[in-house]
């Protein structure tokens, strides 16, 4: 497990992602948001200003623009941001305003990370929600995942990419016993990831596939089945957790961080 792993929490500047909690459709509120996520605890603030849930109204590269770069430009001073985006011109424009980290859900822009000399989160997808909701399943989806992310990691080398998250891309068209799949796969994931020198990435905050576990149809109410995933997330050794509810997130990291180093001491 990483001796401290590091909370990533969501800011929307979008009037329609799935968790209408993190809905910040206005500029002001989106950079109340993130200063209110970093005193909760996260350590990196993921800013999106296209929502990629299954029926998303898909926006211009000029509106995602001026959804994202002012908000990125207000936070980037005060902690570490992040860009959830796969348009390459909003990652250099917002990369030009103060972000670190281009979070990419299609895993294609790392040869552009390595140009900007920033950080990516490379994820595994066949097709986003937005767009190809009802993707084909796999025979071996860890087995495809894991592929994947190994060609990721190779190219990240070869771009020369300063840093490196690796994602499995769970909830992205993928069933719920696949994502359930990976998620008992983690250390599989991990040892690739570290075996390369990346880190890994994990979101399930908030998703549906939850409802198989929680009996419910409600974002409002997979609250702990969120927090239960992020916390097994994070034994299993991932380095960075992404999620709504920062706060609740970091207590839960926070005491298994404590007592892993009690049962060391």
């Amino acid at each position: 497990m990483a001796l401290s792993p590091r909370v990533m929490g969501i800011v929307n500047v979008t009037p329609d992602s799935f968790f209408p909690d993190s809905r910040t459709p206005t500029t002001l509120a989106a950079i109340e948001r993130g200063r209110s996520l970093r005193v909760a605890g996260a350590d990196v603030i993921d800013i999106g200003g296209e929502s990629t849930r299954p029926g998303a109204t898909l926006v211009s590269t000029d509106e995602e623009i001026a959804r994202v770069v002012p908000v990125v430009a207000a936070l980037a001073g005060e902690v570490v941001v992040s860009v959830d985006t796969s348009k390459p011109e909003v990652a250099r424009a917002t990369v030009a305003a103060g972000a670190t980290i281009i979070n990419d859900v299609t895993g294609e822009l790392v040869e552009l990370a390595g140009e900007l000399g920033v950080g990516i989160v490379a994820m595994h997808s066949r097709g986003l929600p937005a767009t190809t909701p009802e993707a084909p399943t796999s025979p071996d989806i860890v087995g495809e995942v894991v592929a994947f992310l190994e060609e990721r990691a190779v190219r990240a080398r070869s771009a020369g990419v300063p840093r490196l998250w690796l994602d499995p891309g769970i909830g992205f068209s993928k069933t719920a016993d696949e994502n359930w799949a990976l998620l008992g796969h983690l250390g599989e994931i991990v040892t690739l990831a570290h075996g390369y020198g990346a880190d890994v990435l994990v979101g399930t905050s908030r998703k549906r596939f939850l409802d198989t576990l929680t009996g419910t149809a409600n974002v409002a109410e997979r609250l702990e089945a969120s927090l239960a995933t992020a916390t097994w997330a994070m034994a299993c050794g991932v380095d960075l957790v992404r999620v709504h509810d920062v706060a609740a997130t970091a207590q839960a990291r926070d005491l298994l961080v404590g007592r892993r180093s009690e049962a060391v001491a």
